[in-house]
């Protein structure tokens, strides 16, 4: 008789979505969070983990040897030490492509709001100055069409590419930097240098790593336009937010939306969280959650689950 896989989610309230029971026998435990201090007490007699954003580290599965698989429900996989799990024969999967319209739609959301200048006017309108125009509209803030402007890509996979589909739907011309040159028709490969210095919006799709941590710093913020727009909704390390924050109020940049920030949830005294300023928005770490998406999350979760169980791995990226 087959012994039963233990599964422990670490963080279920991370995943608003229903899961259906997956197809091997098996127990299951929810943990709606879990802190660092938890992982071992909650793990120590799973053989599949799942989590989204709960770390596990070497020391932690040093002290884990039942544990067979981790399934992170989420495309970044910086949170598990991915060589520690090779060296001890640990599975890990993750979730791909379930997030094609949700992130490029906040991501556009953001440059909206910020080229019309959106969330300036709606303090405008509460603070009653629109009711004291002296005419029927009330200027006082930019406002500029997408049509004919640049949109640069740093990072061309699946969601950079619907990025781009969406830029040329408003009329955009789109420019890409990333490691593979862009063979399709209507895109323009760029130097980070020039891409930097001659994109209109500037739109982060690439994961976070020790190359591409704090890839945008002071230099990179200097090199553009200073009504540019920086926009990411891929990982927060990606951006220096000290240098941000300081390019934002010396105004040598247009604006910036940001959907993540290095440290998540952040502490209080986050540069980026206290920064209050008309040009730039910030939300919590939402751009993947649509309720459609996070559906879609599901179902791959436990078709990586059923795919393990069965002896043919999903997704594996260790």
């Amino acid at each position: 008789m087959t012994t039963p896989h233990h599964i422990v989610f670490l963080d279920r309230d991370s995943l608003v979505a229903t899961l259906r029971a997956p197809a091997f026998a098996h127990a299951w435990q929810d943990h709606p969070s879990t802190a660092p201090a938890q992982v071992h007490e909650r793990l120590q007699h799973a053989t599949i983990a799942i989590t989204n954003k709960v770390p596990l580290r070497a020391a932690d599965l040093d002290l884990l040897p039942q544990l067979k698989m981790i399934a992170v429900a989420a495309t970044g996989t910086d949170i598990v030490d991915l060589q520690a799990c090779r060296e001890r024969g640990i599975v890990v999967s993750n979730i791909r492509d379930y997030a094609g319209a949700t992130v490029p739609e906040h991501t556009f959301a953001l440059i909206l709001a910020l080229r019309r200048s959106l969330i300036a006017y709606r303090a405008d309108v509460e603070a009653g100055l629109w009711q004291k125009a002296a005419q029927f509209c009330l200027f006082g803030h930019p406002i500029a069409d997408l049509a004919g402007s640049r949109l640069g890509l740093i990072g061309y996979g699946k969601l950079g590419q619907a990025v781009a589909k969406l830029g040329r739907a408003f009329g955009m011309e789109v420019c890409v930097h990333s490691r593979t040159p862009v063979t399709e028709a209507g895109i323009t490969n760029l130097p980070l240098e020039e891409l930097l210095a001659t994109s209109d919006v500037l739109s982060l799709h690439l994961p976070l790593n020790d190359k591409t941590r704090h890839m945008i710093d002071a230099p990179q913020l200097a090199l553009m336009k200073p009504n540019a727009l920086l926009i990411n909704t891929a990982r927060g390390g990606l951006v220096h937010e000290a240098a941000l924050a300081a390019a934002l109020k010396a105004g040598s940049i247009g604006g910036a939306g940001f959907d993540v920030l290095t440290t998540e949830p952040p502490s209080p005294d986050n540069v980026l969280l206290n920064l209050h300023l008309p040009n730039f928005i910030l939300t919590p770490h939402v751009a993947w959650a649509s309720s459609e998406a996070m559906q879609a999350l599901g179902e791959q979760l436990i078709d990586n689950l059923d795919a393990y169980a069965s002896g043919v791995a999903k997704n594996r990226v260790a």
